[in-house]
């Protein structure tokens, strides 16, 4: 009987740090165990457009993206969600009266809004864009706004309390840290995307594994019997089953060989 590995990319796969490091060991590790017919799947808040190439490289099974709301197995999309264009706009204006400094992100690209709240955090965010090749032209006011979930800063002079309040009726509001907010349409999420999967390859969820690193991986975390937690992830630490090592130090190749994937 053949496992499927769900794995994380920002802090799992590859560093955070702006390098984009995958270690020798993680592509090694992810090629044995394909190998051995098991199957590997990216589990990610990021929307389809920004699986980065070096990821594709490694040659997974299928991309879960935008935390559950875009759903790919060998080529074909099983599932894609996104809210009304209208209901979008109304998102927009709302970020704007709550003061926040959002990102909205869509299967294809980012959307940008110059007119909401600046912040140094987002100015970096989009030299880092830039580096990669993202485009960033994209704005709230084309005729094509649209966006799979979004993410938003706080500021001292933002309503929080607004923010929050109405947000959460139709997202799933995940807090990062540092006044960074993850909003994914309510229904959707990591742990709704593997069960599609383990419907669609008909595995069974003893044979699921889910590798993460923050918060935003928790459910998925949660959904399987056979989870792990980088090294360096604390807080993730109480909720799941094996702790592995670092990204750095083998952490993704230990994880696979405890369980005896590879």
């Amino acid at each position: 009987m053949s496992s499927v590995i769900f794995f994380d990319i920002d802090g799992t796969i590859s560093t955070e740090d702006g390098r984009f490091y995958i270690p020798q060991s993680t592509r090694e590790a992810i090629a044995l165990t394909r190998a051995k017919g098991n199957f590997t799947f990216i589990n990610s808040g990021r929307t389809a457009f920004n699986i980065n190439p070096e990821i594709r490289k490694l040659g997974f099974d299928g991309y879960l993206c935008g935390c559950g709301t875009y759903i790919e197995y060998n080529n074909e999309i099983l599932l894609h969600y996104t809210p009304e264009k209208s209901f979008c706009r109304e998102i927009a204006s709302l970020m704007r009266k709550c003061r926040v400094t959002p990102v909205y992100e869509y299967s294809d690209g980012y959307f940008f809004d110059d007119n909401a709240v600046s912040s140094p955090m987002l100015e970096d965010f989009m030299v880092n864009f830039v580096d990669e090749g993202i485009d960033v032209s994209k704005r709230v006011d084309d005729e094509d706004f649209i966006f799979d979930k979004f993410v938003a800063w706080t500021n001292s002079e933002s309503d929080t309390e607004l923010f929050h309040r109405e947000v959460s009726r139709y997202f799933s509001v995940i807090d990062r840290g540092n006044g960074f907010y993850e909003n994914v349409p309510l229904g959707y999420t990591k742990a709704t995307a593997i069960d599609i999967i383990l419907k669609k390859l008909n595995i069974p969820l003893s044979d699921a594994y889910a590798i993460g690193d923050s918060m935003n991986d928790l459910p998925m975390l949660q959904a399987v019997p056979n989870s792990i937690a980088m090294g360096g992830a604390e807080k993730l630490y109480p909720y799941v089953s094996y702790i592995t090592s670092p990204i750095e130090e083998d952490g993704i190749y230990k994880a696979l060989e405890h369980f005896g994937l590879i």
